[in-house]
């Protein structure tokens, strides 16, 4: 039920950029179309997130640290236009268009993000009610 609720969480963040940011595109005609579609980008960007993520962290692990972590906007935006990239040669129709908006949109989806999955139980709370 929790990984429900983060896809959606992650789907509304993605589809909050969209709406904010002109250069990320959604193409789908219809309204059934726009949600499928940004329910597959956020099942990506999950899986993006989730694998490729903390290899390149570890990866920078120096310029992390020598950025005091702001390095890590950077990282977020790569994996935002990765998954952009992805999304284009599956051809479903959601892009990024260039790094600086890839820079913006990862703002935007990591503060939307933030908030949202603030309601979605943690794992250590069932726990502890236990």
């Amino acid at each position: 039920m929790r990984l429900i609720l983060r896809l959606l969480a992650n789907a509304a963040a993605l589809a909050v950029a969209t709406f904010l940011l002109a250069d990320i595109r959604l193409t789908a005609a219809t309204t059934e179309g726009k949600v499928v579609t940004l329910l597959v980008v956020a099942l990506i960007f999950g899986v993006v997130n989730a694998v490729v993520k903390p290899v390149f962290t570890l990866v920078t692990v120096p310029l992390l640290l020598v950025t005091l972590g702001l390095f890590l906007v950077v990282v977020n935006a790569l994996m935002l236009l990765l998954t952009s990239w992805v999304s284009t040669r599956v051809d479903l129709g959601w892009s990024v268009d260039g790094f600086w908006t890839a820079v913006l949109g990862a703002l935007v989806v990591s503060v939307v993000s933030f908030f949202l999955n603030a309601f979605v139980p943690d794992r250590r709370s069932d726990r502890r009610r236990a």
